[in-house]
């Protein structure tokens, strides 16, 4: 994005950037003088790391007792696999999201990183609660996340269908495991459609008004969902074939008049220009270092406040204000900057 790596631009809007480098005794002074105002120190380094350095959560309490301290880790700070190297992919496999998604003969990763992403979740939910308790108490407290443990809260649907031996959901692509029809199909003009029935009601409208086959809604090979599973191939091929004769856009017309549940395929630059975050005005303009980057807003609307959508900062932006705000002089940032400190 404007020559700035996509993850950095997404995530560190709206953020102060302070680089230190902790090898340095100075640079590790500036941290600890840092926290003993702070509310909040997050922490992601390998178990045992921060230990090392001596920022353990006792030391750091012991002169912030109001600190909550939270460890963010692979498989968290204990248990055989507490020393494991982890990455989303490597925990999108040991949660099993893997084996449930692809093709039938390929596993397939989830394209964004839900497993980062799921540990930030859940990162930011211990911690509101941690501030909310605080309140109460006075006092701070540890928390340790797990990047497990964070997505496998969001496998609870294939581990319970799967429970006490059961078979697991079959991998389908991008069609659902157990409802049917419901996943991508391909329109006359090339272009992909997703549609998703839910119930008989809306199969037999789909037979009625979008196929004009109102008898397969009482053909005995696909009048329950149970068997339209059974004989996928069938009636995919009943379906494929009709809506070969129709563009993409009379097909999600056809989807629309009857009230069957359908979206497009899109790609990112048809989402950069979705028509419903242009009508919500969900697209806003951010400062850069290297100029305005388009932001969506963040999720949700309340009445009683605006979203602040401040500017992304340059790596170390804001070392020298945040030093000064700590009591530093220039002098001593100075040679901070000149020991590799800062």
């Amino acid at each position: 994005a404007k020559g700035m790596s996509s993850h950095f631009t997404w995530v560190n809007r709206s953020k102060e950037s302070l680089t230190l480098d902790l090898k340095h005794e100075n640079a590790m002074l500036i941290l600890k003088k840092l926290l003993l105002n702070a509310d909040v120190f997050v922490q992601n380094l390998a178990p045992g790391a921060a230990a090392r350095m001596g920022l353990t959560p006792e030391a750091l309490q012991a002169t912030n007792p109001k600190l909550i301290y939270c460890n963010l880790s692979g498989y968290g700070e204990d248990g055989p696999y507490r020393d494991k190297k982890a990455y989303d992919l490597l925990i999108q496999s040991e949660a099993g999201l893997l084996s449930i998604t692809g093709t039938p003969e390929t596993p397939s990763k989830v394209g964004i990183s839900i497993a980062d992403i799921a540990a930030g979740m859940y990162t930011y939910t211990n911690i509101l609660a941690a501030l909310l308790q605080r309140q109460k108490t006075g006092k701070g407290s540890v928390i340790d996340i797990s990047m497990l443990e964070a997505l496998g809260e969001w496998m609870g649907y294939p581990m319970y269908y799967s429970m006490d031996g059961a078979a697991p959901p079959p991998r389908t692509g991008a069609s659902h495991a157990t409802i049917f029809p419901y996943g991508p199909y391909l329109a006359g003009d090339g272009k992909t459609i997703m549609l998703g029935l839910q119930n008989e009601r809306e199969w037999a409208l789909f037979c009625e008004k979008v196929l004009l086959q109102p008898e397969l809604a009482t053909d005995v090979r696909f009048d329950k969902n149970f068997k339209r599973n059974e004989n996928r191939v069938e009636l995919n091929a009943i379906i494929l074939k009709i809506f070969s004769a129709m563009t993409s856009e009379q097909v999600l017309a056809k989807l629309e008049e009857a009230q069957i549940a359908n979206a497009s395929l899109n790609d990112m630059h048809q989402f950069w220009d979705h028509p419903q975050l242009r009508a919500r005005e969900r697209w806003h303009s951010v400062e850069s270092p290297n100029g305005l980057i388009p932001a969506l807003l963040p999720p949700g609307i309340n009445t009683a406040y605006e979203y602040r959508m401040d500017k992304i900062p340059g790596v170390g932006e804001h070392t020298e204000a945040i030093l000064k705000e700590l009591g530093y002089s220039q002098e001593q940032i100075s040679q901070f900057k000149e020991k590799g400190s800062i």
